[in-house]
């Protein structure tokens, strides 16, 4: 598929569902570059990291729910093109919420293809995920001849609800509109694991789990391999989706080539996951997992988790209850070979990936060390148990003996616990009150933090600050 770089862009109308997003974001910014008419976003939030961006640059933001009919209704009206981007469920405590995944992915991708027929919208492409076909079972260059997944046996409903959508959707392809007769042509992207600078699922948590200590193993052995894609590389795929859907093509009028059909997409360069993080890791000082964990014992230990966090079922939306180490799935993706061909989305809509996994990760790790500078360093989890728990335990110790009252203490009356007690506190304000004027000069928006994370670990957490002041 030749075509011209902004075909079926220029003075069409675009919706893009979970548009404040991380890629919805971007999609929408190469629209706008390639000159769309209008670009819309249709968003549960009300604002995100790329709100301001996307302002500026003139696109329109609807707060919504795609499982609310009448808000998806509301946001397609005069819309020519819908990328369907929005979805729920896919990592993390989200994956436990089986009720809003289906409500999310299954009812609201419903709504978006009722409102397709209504208005009249001649193409949609759909956002899916490789987990349509993959559920743990080894597939090596697989391609879009593989069959569904079973339904029943996906171990969690993401897959599942994706499944249905994505069928949904295809089945649909060729239906006419109530309307005005015309006939709304879809396709379906199915991604890789997605990275680049701003990323909010996957490298946030990595980072995360690195920077407390807690990324103690890999899972899986070293040969294990799998896709991912960088955000500039599936934006593109998008876009030469929506110009595949077009059904005035010289040569193919009334045919598009995409309509009807699913793609994989990714960079072309399959690799272990532990090795492609391992540079980000280090150039931000994390230590990279030597441990070998096996799959099975994986996913035992990701069921375990599974069960505690459905026992955790009304708190899940708490921003205190913090992510599981692992799930199912996530086991799945990390701890066995699933690699997938591009070649179809190359021969049909000439996807090509513009940034190589070189490129892409250079990016992510600028990103990275960026964002590392301007926020609050730390030593890991085993320190602060460490500190915490040692400075309670000399108080218990040197205060509250076993039996008898607390004597009144006087300098020369102190037990040697008590002098060390005493002593620790004194040094940890006086290493806080350091902190705080030493990051008054260094890192000025972080400088409160400093100083009670310092009042607390002393100079397990001084040493990285005068580490940062000797940078600066």
């Amino acid at each position: 598929m030749h075509l011209s770089e902004n075909e079926g862009i220029e003075g069409s109308i675009f919706l893009v569902t979970g548009g404040l997003g991380f890629v919805g974001s971007a999609l929408c910014s190469e629209l706008i570059r390639r000159g769309a008419r209008e670009v819309r976003t249709l968003d549960l939030r009300s604002s995100s990291p790329w709100s301001a961006h996307l302002n500026e640059i003139g696109v329109k933001s609807i707060q919504g729910d795609v499982s609310k009919n009448k808000d998806v209704a509301k946001a397609l009206r005069r819309v020519d093109c819908v990328f369907h981007l929005a979805s729920y469920g896919m990592s993390g405590k989200e994956m436990i919420q089986a009720g809003r995944v289906d409500e999310v992915n299954i009812n609201g991708t419903c709504h978006v293809l009722d409102a397709c027929f209504e208005f009249g919208v001649k193409r949609l492409v759909y956002a899916s995920t490789y987990n349509v076909v993959f559920g743990g079972q080894e597939i090596v260059n697989g391609n879009e001849a593989l069959p569904y997944f079973p339904m029943d046996d996906h171990v969690d409903p993401y897959g599942r609800s994706k499944s249905v959508a994505e069928q949904l959707v295809l089945k649909s392809n060729g239906r006419t509109s109530k309307k005005n007769g015309t006939r709304l042509y879809t396709c379906v992207i199915r991604p890789a694991a997605i990275y680049g600078p701003g990323e909010e699922r996957h490298f946030p948590r990595i980072v995360s789990l690195a920077k407390l200590g807690l990324l103690a193993f890999q899972v899986g052995g070293p040969t294990v391999k799998s896709d991912w894609v960088y955000v500039d590389n599936l934006v593109l795929a998008l876009i030469l989706a929506s110009m595949g859907l077009l059904d005035n093509i010289p040569g193919r009028e009334g045919t598009p080539v995409a309509a009807g059909q699913p793609y994989f997409i990714c960079d072309g360069s399959p690799v272990n996951t532990f090795e492609f993080i391992r540079p980000l890791l280090r150039s931000l000082d994390y230590d990279v997992p030597k441990a070998t964990l096996d799959i099975s014992h994986a996913l035992l230990l990701g069921r375990i988790f599974w069960v505690i966090y459905t026992i955790l079922y009304p708190w899940l939306n708490r921003s205190w209850l913090p992510q599981p180490f692992v799930l199912p799935s996530e086991a799945h993706k990390v701890g066995v070979t699933h690699y997938f061909s591009p070649l179809k989305a190359k021969n049909e809509l000439g996807y090509v990936p513009m940034v190589s996994p070189q490129e892409g990760m250079s990016a992510t790790i600028s990103y990275w060390q960026e964002r590392k500078r301007r926020s609050l360093d730390g030593p890991t989890i085993h320190a602060w148990c460490f500190c915490v728990i040692g400075m309670f335990a000399v108080f218990v110790l040197a205060y509250l003996p076993i039996l008898g009252p607390v004597k009144p203490l006087s300098p020369r009356s102190m037990s040697p616990l008590q002098i060390l007690f005493v002593a620790s506190v004194a040094a940890h304000v006086g290493e806080a009150i350091y902190a705080w004027f030493l990051a008054k000069k260094v890192d000025p928006a972080n400088a409160k933090g400093w100083f009670w994370q310092t009042f607390v670990l002393g100079f397990f957490s001084l040493r990285f600050l005068l580490k940062r002041a000797r940078k600066e």
